[in-house]
């Protein structure tokens, strides 16, 4: 009934629903702490003044694309 690519993508949105949930139910425990850093990299443009606020997170959006490109070469290669 589905395609293989489309199982892929129903899975990795059930497990970003997940891991989203657990964050957002477990804020002030340890797992938070462990993802202090992001937002929070040399690369993250901050700007905030007293009417605006501008936040452009380059190293955070390359720290994930990297990461991200790591796994997904990971499954491919499992799965191949």
């Amino acid at each position: 009934m589905f395609s293989d690519s489309g199982k892929i993508v129903v899975v990795a949105g059930l497990i970003t629903v997940v891991l989203g949930l657990f964050l957002m139910n477990f804020e002030s425990s340890a797992p938070s702490r462990w993802l202090n850093w992001m937002g929070n990299l040399p690369l993250d443009i901050r700007i905030e003044k007293s009417n605006f606020r501008f936040y452009f997170p380059i190293g955070t959006s390359i720290i994930l694309s990297v990461l991200l490109n790591l796994i997904l070469y990971l499954v491919n290669k499992f799965i191949n």
